[in-house]
């Protein structure tokens, strides 16, 4: 029986790809690997050589990718990905136009957001878009965190100006945690992962939810390789408002630094377990149900919504106009949910009452990164990096190597799919 064809278009990054290979060809997939991304092409060619094939391409460049993905005719069954590479209408057709033997199926997203995804046109050409929401819930929350303990105690200013030979005290001492609330915007997995961190240092946390409030949502479970059972290829996901994922810590699989012998693939495949969260440590938050008001009860608001119609440029100037003097936002979220000319002119107004924000998505990133927040002293920014966690990443990368088999295999039955 011929074998599925998956064209993993960025794979796991280090010592990680070695481990999201083998899951792969545990399912019984024929792989091709786009080098573009990898740190040590040579290596992995070397250690894979003979198991999987080799291309060479930049995602990012529509043509190349449509090319690479109906390549010799033959076409690939999925395509997998984890940075976001824009799937658009004019590469959905191409992949499932008739010609290829065999045409594009299945989309795999190693991390939980599909808005990379045309899913109105995934869906007239038949193709089932899959993630993996939950997998970074820890490593976003504690991104989180970090961001809120940066701004409330400026410590980058301080840190710049210790390098200039500067010793600055503090003009204004700041308050503490324990006297701060923190607003989060969209209390599902990652929102509930933080208000958990927060409650611990003392925060008093309340949220605002669009959809009737759950107060934990359990990750779906690690998913065998394709000779397990129909039922251990199921996945337990329970629907968690605002897409966003479940929390608490989990073991720490993290592989070594990566080298050559990393890269090279093991005997016997060894399918890695991927951690399950447990439900958000400390108190639930208090509901807030109107966003103006969680705007302007709030020293610290946190955005952990979905990219969709609807949050679209959900925080503009009237809802900054709203927060409270000295308010910090933070947003890990997606880049379109905050207007960022509006964030832009409210951070260059002293007379505003939003102090400072801290921003890890962007309307525009990868290689059209631009925004105008460049330069502001009172802007945090970077470069999507919140989930970007070993533990995390391999989460991603496993468990989305197992949504995929499941789907080509016709086992769908809990799997996430997304749809318009």
């Amino acid at each position: 029986m011929e074998r599925s064809r998956v064209l993993l278009v960025d794979a796991a990054p280090g010592a990680l790809l070695g481990r999201e290979l083998e899951r792969l060809l545990g399912h019984g997939l024929a792989v091709t690997l786009n080098l573009r991304r990898v740190a040590d092409g040579a290596g992995a060619r070397a250690g894979w050589g003979g198991r999987v094939d080799f291309t060479d391409f930049d995602p990012f460049d529509e043509a190349a990718l449509l090319a690479e993905t109906v390549r010799d005719g033959l076409g690939h069954h999925a395509v997998k990905s984890r940075a976001g590479v824009p799937l658009r209408a004019a590469f959905l057709a191409g992949a499932t136009r008739p010609g290829p033997a065999h045409p594009l199926r299945v989309i795999g997203r190693a991390g939980a957001g599909t808005d990379h995804v045309e899913l109105a046109a995934a869906a007239r050409h038949g193709v089932t878009v899959t993630h993996t929401p939950g997998s970074d819930a820890d490593a976003v929350a504690e991104f989180a965190l970090a961001q809120l303990l940066a701004l409330t105690r400026g410590l980058r200013s301080y840190d710049e100006a210790a390098h200039r030979g500067e010793w600055r005290a503090a003009t204004a001492p700041p308050e503490e945690l324990s006297e701060l609330t923190l607003g989060i915007v969209g209390p599902g997995r990652i929102g509930l992962a933080l208000a958990g961190r927060a409650s611990a240092l003392g925060m008093e946390v309340q949220a605002f939810s669009r959809r009737p409030a759950t107060t934990s949502a359990p990750a779906a479970p690690d998913l065998a390789p394709a000779s397990a059972s129909a039922r251990d290829l199921t996945s337990a996901s329970a629907s968690a408002p605002d897409l966003a994922s479940a929390s608490a810590s989990a073991p720490d699989l993290t592989p070594a630094p990566a080298s050559a012998r990393d890269l090279a693939p093991e005997s016997t495949p060894q399918p890695t377990p991927t951690p399950t969260p447990t439900s958000a440590p400390g108190p639930a938050p208090r509901p807030n149900r109107s966003l103006p008001d969680l705007l302007a009860t709030s020293d610290v608001v946190s955005l952990h919504l979905p990219l969709t119609p609807e949050t679209r440029g959900l925080i503009g100037r009237a809802e900054l106009a709203l927060m409270r003097p000295g308010a910090i936002l933070l947003n890990t979220a997606w880049g379109g949910i905050v207007d960022e000319q509006a964030l832009a002119d409210a951070l260059r107004d002293p007379a505003h009452p939003l102090a400072a924000a801290a921003v890890d998505t962007f309307e525009h990133e990868h290689a059209a990164f631009a925004s105008p927040l460049f330069g502001l002293p009172n802007a945090l920014l970077t470069p999507h990096v919140a989930g970007m966690t070993r533990t995390a990443m391999v989460t991603a990368a496993l468990r989305c190597a197992d949504h995929i088999a499941a789907l080509l295999a016709g086992r769908p039955e809990g799997i996430p799919v997304v749809t318009a």
